[in-house]
């Protein structure tokens, strides 16, 4: 029997991750990958740092998650991530949810909408689209508050050094 970890402990680590990204200049969004109640990824954006548009938290986190299912599996493991969980900071876009369901996550646990790219159930909902092969359960708002502030002090500092 495996016990059950809160959602909120894993955010916060993904809160971690995010404030890493603010202190690099990247927007604070943070991620973790969990299997069995264990954090086997961990990632921040770091697009401007790899000068990388798809340098996105959950992206570099998938594929570390792989790299570790694929260690601990051996040469049979393809690298999907079923029976793993993603904790993100701010909820995924567009080619963040379409990786999460080609890569068979099987849970994402976000903390902020995204209400001008959100693709998990505020823009569009690729997570959660039946006409795909795969479908993740979703649960929105944990550390919501926490990970809203952030992003608005990046783009409150972002807009007063642009002036």
């Amino acid at each position: 029997m495996s016990i059950q970890v809160p959602h909120e402990l894993f955010m916060k680590e993904a809160l971690k991750e995010a404030k890493k990204a603010f202190g690099r200049g990247e927007v604070p969004v943070g991620a973790v990958i969990v299997s069995k109640n264990k954090m086997i990824a961990r990632a921040h954006n770091q697009m401007e740092t790899l000068h990388d548009p798809t340098a996105h938290a959950e992206m570099i986190a998938i594929t570390q998650a792989a790299d570790a299912f694929h260690t601990e599996g051996g040469e049979a493991h393809r690298g999907s991530l079923e029976k793993a969980t993603i904790y993100v900071t701010m909820e995924p876009c567009p080619m963040c949810a379409g990786a999460l369901v080609m890569s068979r996550c099987d849970e994402l646990v976000f903390a902020a909408r995204d209400p001008k790219a959100g693709a998990c159930g505020s823009l569009y909902n690729i997570a959660q689209d039946d006409r795909l092969n795969h479908q993740l359960k979703v649960t929105s708002g944990i550390l919501e508050t926490e990970s809203k502030l952030l992003l608005q002090e990046f783009f409150r500092l972002l807009r007063k050094e642009r002036r």
